[in-house]
Order: C-alpha cells, then structure tokens, then sequence
C-alpha cells in the first residue's frame, strides 16, 4: 500500500558533538558498516511504502545531494535549501513549501523504529512519538495527561524513568497559520513549548527501538545494531 504522506527529513545539523569519531561529512551521513545513516532511513520509509521526501539540508548539502541524487530506493526526493541556519523550525517551516498539507518530520540523525502511520492524528496539530526509557540524563522529558496531550517539556536532568520526545512528528501544515514565527527560531522552544496552550500537541507512546547518534558511544553502538 502506497503512503500518500510525504516524509520531511531534517538533515542540516552540524554534529559538533560526533566531530571527535566523524569529519568532514553532515552528522546524517555519518557512516554506519559503510553507508550514511541516512540509508537505514531511507530503507525504513521503502519498507513503509513512502513515496516522497523533502530532505531539508543546509551545511555541507553536496554530499548529501550527490549520495542521495533525486531518487533512491524509489524515493523521489526533493531539496529544501537553507542558505542560512533557520534553526529546526525555520528548517521545518520552509521544508512544508514543497508539501501540499501534512507531512511526518524525523530527525535526520535517529531511528525510531515505528509504524509511522500509526502516528497519524487528524484532530491534532502536532503529534509526537514518545519514546520510554530508564536511567538517562541527556534528554528532557515529555508528560503527557490521561488523553495523552502534552501537558510538559521539561529540562534536561537525571531521570530513573521517563518519556522522551523519539523525533518523529505528524505535522499538519495549517498549524504555521495559526501562529507567529520569526524567519530563523527553533521548533522545540518557540512551537512545542511555547504553544502547548493555544495548539493540539499530542504525544503517542512507542516502546519500540530508537538510537540517536549524536554522541560517539550512540554512534558506536549503531554500528553493531545496524549489522
């Protein structure tokens, strides 16, 4: 079954924190067993049957563009080009210029293993895969009340157990109408936390697998995983 759905990837980010292990290349495209962690990505959404991405890219884009061409796995892919840092939401807001409505945002730097239609919400503005885990001080944590809409975002300190945002989103498009932004501001503090009042933001609960790579034990680990 074909996914309607287009897949905005945000794969712009600099990766100060891999530059110890990974040089020279976007922190997407650091290599996993020989190929950029985008692949795994882009097999992923093969699997679910996605059609189209938008790759929104910024520093270092000609490697991307040149791995990635317009189409891989069947994938047609287009680019949204920040000639400047827009910050995630600039980077989100201008990447919804190549997407008719709503659309499923990932971070180009993790994989959380979900059903990503499974994720749809049609009465919510955002909705976001939340991610459980234990023992952990390098994520904020997400609370969410009984209907699961998110009631907090808190900051990053020791937790023995919580729920983190995994980077994925179910986005719809009109909510840019709905609220003012600046041409260069971050999704997560003038979005997500800012509008949790005025806006539907929904989380959804996936225990499932999630790596983030942006440290070099994460980075590490994806190595054995990914095999």
């Amino acid at each position: 079954m074909k996914q309607d759905t287009p897949v905005i990837i945000l794969a712009g980010g600099f990766g100060t924190r891999l530059s110890t292990v990974v040089k020279d290349v976007p922190k997407p495209m650091a290599p996993i067993n020989d190929q950029p962690f985008l692949h795994y990505i882009f097999k992923e959404l093969q699997h679910q049957n996605i059609k189209e991405v938008v790759l929104s890219v910024g520093h270092l884009k000609d490697v991307i563009q040149d791995f990635f061409q317009d189409n891989y796995l069947g994938i047609s892919i287009q680019y949204a080009i920040e000639n400047e840092p827009l910050g995630t939401g600039g980077g989100i807001k201008h990447a919804f210029n190549f997407v008719e409505e709503d659309a499923f945002v990932l971070n180009g730097d993790t994989f959380f293993d979900i059903n990503l239609s499974t994720l749809k919400n049609e009465d919510a503005d955002i909705t976001l895969a939340l991610k459980p885990i234990f023992n952990f001080d390098r994520y904020g944590t997400v609370e969410v009340d009984e209907a699961q809409r998110i009631i907090s975002f808190n900051e990053k300190k020791h937790c023995e157990h919580g729920l983190i945002n995994g980077g994925v989103y179910y986005f719809k498009k009109s909510l840019f109408d709905k609220i003012e932004t600046d041409f260069r501001f971050s999704f997560e503090k003038d979005v997500l936390e800012k509008h949790l009042s005025d806006l539907q933001i929904q989380g959804k609960i996936f225990d499932n697998y999630f790596i983030d790579i942006g440290i070099p034990e994460d980075y590490k680990q994806a190595q054995i995983d990914f095999k």
